[in-house]
């Protein structure tokens, strides 16, 4: 692990957005409350947040954070089901892994609850928008890509 213990502790945040490409028919399904595993983007939603507490013990190296805040919504498209994630905490390491982490787990809960009627589902573009705080300042993403 990197040695933090002399890094003053400020408020950081992160946004990290990724996007679960399905049919139509299943944004329908999930749009109408239809699919049979019940309401998956409140599942999604839970899913997101609770990986995103655990990131620490799911990704080697990473230091436990206090969230002093986490998000995770989802947007249905026309291209499909679009996370996004926004963490925050103070203290002297950033929050990207938890908010891309967020994101991950939030779209493999969809799959998971969708697949019974996509199996052409597509878990992709999970990336890093923004992150503010800390010696390194503000990162934000150039084009949405």
């Amino acid at each position: 692990m990197v040695d933090v213990g002399d890094k003053p502790d400020t408020d950081r945040r992160a946004v990290a957005r990724g996007l679960l490409r399905v049919s139509a028919e299943t944004v329908a399904l999930v749009r109408d409350g239809k699919t049979k595993k019940g309401d998956v983007v409140a599942a999604a939603r839970i899913a997101g947040i609770m990986a995103a507490k655990k990131t620490s013990e799911l990704i080697p190296l990473t230091h436990p954070l206090p969230l002093t805040h986490l998000a995770v919504d989802v947007e249905l498209t026309d291209e499909g089901l679009a996370i996004q994630a926004i963490a925050a905490t103070t203290g002297p390491t950033g929050v990207e892994m938890e908010a891309l982490t967020a994101v991950a787990v939030a779209g493999l809960t969809l799959y998971d609850m969708c697949k019974a009627v996509d199996r052409e589902m597509t878990i992709g573009a999970v990336r890093l928008l923004e992150k503010r705080g800390g010696r390194s300042g503000t990162f934000v993403r150039r084009a949405d890509r």
